[in-house]
């Protein structure tokens, strides 16, 4: 395999890992970071209502991102398989597949959009007032998100491909050009909301031509390969493409539970602290996907080293990949909670004044919801491993567990226990609890001789 500059099979494992960990981390954050300014953007330009607007729309890019991502780290599992057992034409053919299948389900998701736009916006909570603008933002933004198919596919792609730095700009890229965009749509031109939703589609045009230039140009092994419609070639297609469905599903979950973390809070804080509970509420969601992102970033990394060597049969380096992960998880875990505990005032001041009265209650929310964040991390990279050894299953269930049945039970009952500091319990509680069902399990992987993984791989 022609890997110039990446060899999953035999490079240093924890070289490996910093070489792809770096670029896909400032990758990350930075689209985060961005998107927080792109926020200020439009509260700032186009006024509350246009942002509200804005909150209305933007989980049908939640949407397109975990749709995005399913197929991606799916198909990068698959692919890296392939790869490790030399059978280049079938990698070839899954990316193309993989690239493929996210576009046609997010063209049915658009055509739907396209017909029934208003039902679409009132079944997400839009109000009459804001529905002028919402349309606004709407449209462009559903054609931007068959567009970031490509980049949320492809970014899986080129790392796998060995080029994890251009991987990272072609996150980068449509970030900083959003919001250069931006600021000239929204200020100098002054065309509001549709400015903004331009200035998107626009930055995920730039990051598609990105990701296309490379797999045209400069792609080692992971080329676009023409696939063939007839019934041998789309039997094979579709048990591809459910593969790479099952593997990724629980990336896709794991972006529907921020969502779902969201939506649930908001209710019980504005329930129970009204409007300055939500407030307050909402510096932690704005400073949580940042951590979620690291996580992430932790998973991503050390994937396409899992998946290869685990489908070449090298135990031993699958060990020291995971292993690795598993330190990260618990360094990144105890600095952010460091963070949140001893600098709370200067993060609270990112968001709020000080004058505020949801300032105080931020503040002492943020230190009791720190005491989830070494489970989180830990979680997610335990996820992300079984997703990398072909235990779909596992990591699908333990992705339900964190995310939806037991999150939103603390959210009613902890609160009703333990009163306002239950609030900011509940997203811990869930994490503690599942991570507690995840090393229960992973002792028992340990211990009994499974098909569905090699006793020794984990014993080692």
């Amino acid at each position: 395999m022609d890997h110039s500059t990446i060899d999953l099979g035999k490079g240093n494992v924890p070289a490996l890992f910093a070489k792809i960990f770096v670029p896909t981390l400032v990758g990350m954050i930075f689209g985060v970071l961005l998107s927080i300014a792109d926020g200020i953007f439009v509260g700032h330009g186009c006024g509350s209502d246009a942002l509200a607007a804005v909150n209305i729309v933007s989980p049908l890019f939640n949407v397109s991102s975990g749709i995005g991502f399913m197929f991606g780290s799916g198909a990068s599992v698959v692919i890296a398989i392939q790869l490790s057992k030399e059978n280049i034409k079938a990698a070839r053919i899954n990316a193309t597949q993989a690239l493929a299948g996210s576009l046609f389900i997010m063209l049915i998701i658009l055509l739907l959009c396209c017909i029934f736009p208003i039902d679409i916006l009132r079944l997400l909570g839009c109000t009459e007032r804001l529905m002028p603008l919402a349309l606004d933002y709407f449209y462009f933004t559903m054609f931007s998100c068959v567009i970031y198919m490509f980049e949320a596919v492809g970014m899986y792609l080129i790392r796998l491909d060995g080029s994890p730095n251009y991987a990272s700009f072609c996150t980068i890229l449509p970030s900083v050009l959003n919001i250069v965009l931006d600021y000239v749509f929204i200020f100098p031109l002054d065309m509001g909301l549709k400015g903004a939703a331009l200035a998107t589609f626009l930055s995920c045009c730039a990051s598609a031509v990105a990701v296309l230039v490379y797999m045209k140009r400069s792609v080692k092994t992971l080329k676009l390969y023409p696939l063939k419609l007839n019934k041998k070639i789309s039997k094979m297609s579709s048990r591809n493409l459910w593969s790479m469905l099952r593997l990724g599903f629980p990336v896709m979950l794991g972006e529907f539970s921020m969502s779902v973390m969201m939506l649930v809070g908001n209710r019980i804080f504005v329930r129970m602290l009204h409007e300055d509970g939500v407030a307050a509420f909402s510096v932690v969601c704005y400073l949580i996907p940042i951590f979620f992102m690291i996580s992430s970033a932790i998973t991503q990394s050390a994937q396409p080293i899992v998946s290869y060597n685990y489908g070449a049969g090298n135990k031993s380096r699958v060990v020291s990949a995971f292993r690795i992960t598993l330190f990260m998880a618990v360094l990144c875990g105890a600095l952010v909670t460091l963070l949140f505990v001893y600098l709370p005032e200067p993060l609270t001041l990112m968001f709020l004044k000080e004058d505020a009265q949801a300032y105080p209650i931020a503040i002492n929310g943020l230190k009791v919801f720190a005491a989830g964040f070494v489970t989180f991390a830990l979680n997610i990279v335990f996820v992300g491993f079984y997703q990398s050894i072909e235990l779909a299953r596992r990591a699908t269930w333990f992705t339900l567990l964190r995310g939806f049945i037991l999150m939103i039970p603390a959210f009613i009952i902890l609160p009703k226990l333990i009163g306002v500091d239950g609030l900011w319990l509940a997203v811990p509680c869930a994490e503690v609890l599942t991570f507690i069902v995840i090393l229960a399990d992973f002792v028992f992987l340990r211990r009994c001789k499974k098909g569905e993984v090699n006793d020794n791989v984990l014993r080692e």
